[in-house]
């Protein structure tokens, strides 16, 4: 059995809120962009407000990279960009007390998996949906949903997170 989940990807931007939707179309997890912090701030509430984990990106680190907190502020994840291939992508991501994960594929048209060694946790593909901003996260059972959940944000933000920010500030020209 598997849980599959939906997120439009134009609404993740810093400093914006968004809903990541169950495959019936149900909210099930707020995503809270924190807007007054000097790094980028993801905060995953469940429908009651409550914290469940924030992503939080990583300051003056070599690479891009972005870390996963419980609601307690300790680190579950550290994601970081590995290989960057014309067709592939690849990002680790190292989990604390536990096995770590690899993301590999067409990050940019959000269709990848994510990996616990040879075995497929996830499958990130905008193919079950025919709206073109949306993708779908499928997770396996057994997983932890929130933490992969956060992790497909966090990969979405780092690969994405440049094509935020131009549009931002076209939208900041056509305004002004």
């Amino acid at each position: 059995m598997t849980n599959r989940y939906k997120i439009r990807q134009n609404l993740i931007s810093i400093g914006d809120d968004f809903w990541i939707e169950n495959e019936e179309g149900k909210k099930v997890f707020k995503v809270d962009g924190k807007v007054l912090r000097i790094r980028k701030t993801l905060v995953f509430e469940d429908m009651k407000g409550k914290k469940l984990v924030q992503i939080q990106q990583r300051l003056l680190a070599i690479k891009d990279t972005m870390v996963v907190e419980d609601a307690d502020g300790k680190d579950l994840a550290v994601i970081k960009k590995a290989i960057i291939a014309p067709l592939r992508d690849k990002w680790d991501v190292n989990i604390k007390n536990g096995p770590d994960l690899d993301v590999q594929g067409n990050i940019f048209d959000h269709e990848y998996s994510i990996k616990q060694g040879w075995n497929k946790v996830a499958e990130i593909s905008k193919k079950w949906f025919s709206l073109t901003d949306t993708y779908g996260v499928e997770i396996d059972e057994g997983q932890n949903d929130i933490l992969i959940l956060a992790i497909a944000v966090a990969v979405d933000m780092m690969a994405h997170g440049d094509d935020d920010k131009k549009r931002k500030d076209k939208k900041d020209k056509k305004e002004k």
